[in-house]
């Protein structure tokens, strides 16, 4: 077993927090508590580095090793997600074709769901079909914010 390293970033969407590995971040998430950020390991300060410049504006896309646990089709799925563009949305129906699945909408939104690494894989950005937020596992307040705030930084540039 790898030592794990926890760190938090305080944004102004609310307390994230940071999981990794030596290799990989694992882990990504909301939390309601924040603690003191481990130390000695370089994974989790480039990861905490990258997540104030994505709040900054700084960054569109993330570049750090994360580390795909799941079924071959969810890892197609979160593949998919990274490429969604910054500040732009899309739809279930719209990955599952983008993954040559048509018709496996449903499932895309359960391996949306069951994406551990969200910002990072920028599962926020896609929406229903009729163009309305559903499902976050951070909530849809929370989707809401990042969608406004990639938003915002498009505009100013």
């Amino acid at each position: 077993m790898s030592k794990k390293s926890v760190g938090y970033y305080e944004a102004s969407a609310g307390i994230i927090k940071i999981v990794c590995d030596e290799n990989y971040v694992l882990n990504v998430d909301f939390s309601d508590e924040k603690r003191e950020n481990d130390k000695d390991s370089k994974v989790l300060d480039n990861a905490l580095k990258q997540m104030e410049e994505y709040f900054s504006g700084k960054i569109k896309k993330f570049d750090l090793p994360l580390y795909f646990n799941g079924t071959d089709f969810q890892k197609a799925v979160w593949k998919a997600l990274i490429e969604i563009p910054y500040g732009e949305t899309v739809s279930y129906q719209d990955i599952a074709k983008k993954i040559n699945n048509e018709k496996a909408v449903r499932a895309v939104g359960n391996a949306n769901n069951k994406n551990k690494i969200m910002i990072m894989i920028p599962c926020h950005r896609v929406i229903g079909k009729n163009g309305k937020l559903v499902g976050f596992a951070g909530g849809l307040d929370k989707k809401e914010f990042l969608l406004a705030h990639e938003k915002e930084i498009n505009n100013k540039g």
